[in-house]
């Protein structure tokens, strides 16, 4: 459910940024997200569509990519990718692995249209 919220964020800040740039209407949200940050794109495009309603956001779509899971093994010291699924060194199987990636979730670019014509606008690290 914390999705709601966070979607109302997303919403305020894709139509307060579109109002700047004089958009007419936003196509299309971009996020970036890691497998541990607790969300859900198909439950956040849920809830934009039903907050969006009325809005120069309502159809919008959500475009969600999940950035890798990066660790760095305690013991061997290799910086690996892993799963969800396979929380182990991949080089010495060890599980004392320290977190460096996997938890961001931020806004990545907006799709709008401005006066009939499609524009991309960076997210700017703006999270």
């Amino acid at each position: 459910m914390h999705e709601l919220s966070i979607t109302q964020h997303i919403l305020q800040y894709a139509l307060e940024e579109s109002e700047k740039r004089g958009a007419s209407r936003v196509l299309a949200i971009h996020l970036k997200m890691g497998p541990l940050s607790g969300l859900v794109p198909e439950c956040i495009q849920m809830y934009l569509d039903l907050l969006s309603e009325g809005t120069i956001a309502e159809g919008a779509a959500v475009k969600a990519q999940v950035l890798p899971l990066k660790v760095r093994c305690r013991d061997c010291h290799a910086e690996s990718e892993i799963t969800r699924h396979s929380l182990a060194c991949p080089v010495c199987q060890s599980l004392r692995l320290q977190l460096l990636s996997g938890r961001e979730f931020y806004i990545d670019g907006l799709e709008v249209e401005i006066h009939g014509n499609q524009s991309a606008s960076s997210g700017n690290g703006m999270e």
